[in-house]
């Protein structure tokens, strides 16, 4: 194994990143430990990486896509289709943020990966379809049918008054 990047490098980008690749690991993998084993895949790539970053923006980018692709990695593995999900606990200051969250997971990987990576790392729609190699109407369909799921799944429950 051989390490191409300086270690100041890849510690400052560990630190910029790390919060961002585990979020989106885990909406995708729903599992903290699995999260937290992609993102130590993903970093390992890229210290290994002889690529050139252009920018801030294409090192993101890049991070984010090894990212999905070791996430799809993951569910490929024979061990995977043999699993039993654990439920995990999560806690939230406000009760507010345990329904969204929850409700967000329970939406299928293709709207969930979009709706992360559309409103909590505020990447555009173009951004995003370059990511996940979908052209762009195809992730304004997932948001619009996400926002949709999610619309029917929060509001059950309540009860609302029309002025």
């Amino acid at each position: 194994m051989e390490l191409i990047r300086p270690k100041t490098e890849t510690l400052a980008v560990i630190e910029q990143y790390s919060d961002t690749l585990y979020k989106i690991a885990l909406s995708y993998t729903r599992c903290p430990a699995t999260a937290e084993d992609i993102i130590q895949e993903t970093f390992l790539k890229y210290m290994q990486s002889p690529l050139k970053f252009e920018n801030e923006e294409h090192t993101k980018a890049w991070l984010i896509r090894v990212v999905i692709n070791e996430c799809k990695k993951f569910y490929r593995l024979f061990w995977n289709s043999r699993r039993i999900p654990l439920e995990d606990v999560y806690s939230f200051e406000l009760p507010e943020h345990h329904e969204v969250f929850y409700s967000v997971m329970n939406l299928p990987k293709k709207y969930r990966i979009a709706i992360h990576l559309y409103y909590y790392e505020e990447l555009s729609v173009k951004e995003i379809s370059k990511i996940l190699n979908q052209k762009e109407n195809t992730v304004l369909s997932w948001l619009h049918r996400a926002r949709k799921l999610l619309k029917e799944d929060m509001e059950v429950g309540y009860e609302y008054k029309r002025i």
